[in-house]
């Protein structure tokens, strides 16, 4: 595609990058066919095609309207348009670089300013969001049915975890709202970890990994814990540890993007692509061990929900399918498992009857095998899936932790 950017789109700083990704489409339209929103709305500029149209006529000058800032914020950054693309095109980078110049440029109504500056301040600090989450438990029955559908409907409390017995050692993405809406998750993996000779360290200073707030254009927010949490896994990564665990995939995908993201920045470029490189999935992890050495009773039949950050993202569709094969469990079929579930991060709070549409034909698709229960690898699909008050939805690995021998 041809391109002629704007003397103020070439001051960017990553101007270079969205030419680069601009010149890479050839507009084959192959990514609209599997593009949730277009599927469901069947408007271009609701395709990555559109979209890309979109950032390509603001960054060469023409007007930013609202228009524009509509249809790329209704975009769940689902990725799934890259996994098609023959051409390689890196649509999340591009859409990154376009929101964040349309933010600057079209002021947004005081309802959503409130509601995006409420969940910066809010979803990356645990301590605040798990106190809130508590107080809403107990006002439940007087809270509007869409925030009732974020509260967990089942407690599955922490189990203990295991001491540090072993040498190999991992480090863990704690997370931001998992440990309150999914507390055992985390103590889940380090004990079926231990299982396998693996001790997963704490590293109390790491929080947030930043895509909450680099996700609402507060890009240099979400870069700035970024740089936190290096630091806070540097000691533990010069003393050998193999890898940095992430159980929630949407985090996982951030992580493993540090080196690229921070690449400009001479203090950390080094640090960040060494983080990237230890980031691993949780599955990543489980797969390369000898699973068969757990004792496993996995008899129950399951339904896998892919999160788009794992299959889309991290390119890890059918590793977490093979795995549970592996120990024994019964996975259903699922249709249209490429699709998106609506949840992506905070997106089923900014664009709700999208969401909804789509949790709810993800769901029709997850429960035609019928299921005992459905597993997934990301706690805000977890959480949205399970908010519809369906079939129970669950992180896969305390599923196989309660399967231990």
């Amino acid at each position: 595609m041809q391109t002629n950017l704007s003397e103020q789109a070439k001051r960017l700083p990553r101007a270079e990058e969205a030419e680069r990704i601009l010149r890479s489409c050839v507009h084959c339209g192959f990514c609209t066919a599997t593009c949730p929103t277009y599927q469901l709305l069947g408007d271009e500029l609701d395709g990555p095609r559109g979209r890309i149209y979109l950032i390509k006529q603001v960054l060469e000058g023409q007007e930013v309207t609202t228009k524009t800032q509509i249809h790329l914020d209704r975009c769940l950054t689902c990725r799934n348009c890259e996994t098609t693309c023959p051409s390689g095109v890196q649509y999340h980078n591009l859409l990154d670089i376009g929101r964040a110049v349309v933010e600057q440029q079209v002021p947004r109504p005081l309802g959503a300013r409130i509601l995006r500056e409420g969940l910066r301040a809010i979803v990356p600090r645990p301590a605040v969001f798990k106190a809130l989450t508590q107080t809403a438990k107990v006002f439940r029955p007087l809270l509007p049915s869409a925030l009732q559908a974020k509260l967990p409907r089942r407690p599955y409390p922490a189990k203990p975890r295991p001491q540090l017995l072993h040498s190999r050692r991992v480090l863990m993405l704690e997370g931001c709202v998992q440990p309150t809406l999914s507390p055992n998750t985390n103590a889940a993996a380090a004990r079926v970890l231990d299982r396998l000779g693996l001790s997963v360290v704490a590293a109390r200073e790491a929080g947030c990994c930043g895509a909450v707030d680099y996700h609402l254009n507060a890009q240099d927010k979400g870069l700035e814990r970024a740089k936190r949490n290096i630091d806070a896994w540097w000691p533990a990564i010069e003393a050998g540890a193999e890898a940095i665990v992430q159980t929630a995939s949407g985090c996982g995908a951030f992580v493993r993007d540090y080196g690229h993201l921070l690449e400009g920045d001479h203090a950390y470029a080094a640090k960040a692509a060494r983080v990237s490189a230890l980031a691993r999935d949780l599955v990543e992890v489980l797969r390369a061990e000898p699973l068969e050495t757990l004792g496993i009773n996995g008899e129950r039949r399951l339904a896998f929900h892919c999160p788009c950050t794992l299959q889309h993202a991290q390119k890890l569709g059918g590793a977490v399918e093979d795995v549970l094969g592996r120990l024994g469990f019964s996975l259903t079929a699922v249709p249209d498992s490429h699709l998106c579930c609506g949840s992506a991060g905070t997106y089923s709070l900014t664009q709700p009857e999208l969401s909804r549409q789509l949790r709810d034909n993800k769901l029709n698709a997850l429960e035609s095998g019928n299921p005992e229960v459905i597993v997934t690898a990301n706690i805000g699909c977890q959480t949205h899936l399970d908010g519809a008050g369906r079939t129970p939805v669950r992180h896969w690995i305390e599923l196989v932790e309660e399967a231990l021998v």
